[in-house]
């Protein structure tokens, strides 16, 4: 078996890389921006999930906890619908912020929250948001 050549194969990287970096600057600025908002954002709501899920395994720690980690959630799922336009990121915003709201309904009523619906639509949203 013949050796690979890394170097051969370097001309066809950077002409790939190129496009990768051209195509973005004819769909425009804006356009990658709001993406890469959206994307940052996603992961900052990913975090804010697992954390919501730590809060509310250790509620009984700490019961405030899992209400400061829905507080920012909120904020983080406030600024993404803030800068978007997207019709399937506003849905999976709006399903995102009805299972959220479930959860606080349910902490409120001093009952244990069932998490799979905030995961699921955290999901859905990273999907939408990733480029």
């Amino acid at each position: 078996m013949a050796p690979r050549h890394p170097r051969r194969r370097t001309p066809v990287t950077l002409a790939l890389a190129a496009v990768a970096l051209t195509v973005p600057l004819a769909v425009g600025c804006s356009a990658v921006e709001k993406a890469f908002d959206c994307a940052q954002l996603a992961v900052e709501i990913s975090n804010d999930v697992d954390n919501l899920q730590d809060a509310v395994t250790g509620a009984a720690a700490d019961p405030t906890q899992a209400d400061k980690v829905l507080d920012a959630l909120d904020k983080d799922i406030d600024k993404l619908d803030d800068r978007t336009d997207n019709a399937d990121v506003s849905k999976a915003v709006d399903n995102l912020q009805t299972a959220v709201d479930n959860v606080q309904k349910s902490i409120d009523n001093g009952k244990k929250p069932d998490l799979t619906p905030v995961r699921d639509a955290a999901g859905e949203l990273t999907k939408v948001c990733t480029p």
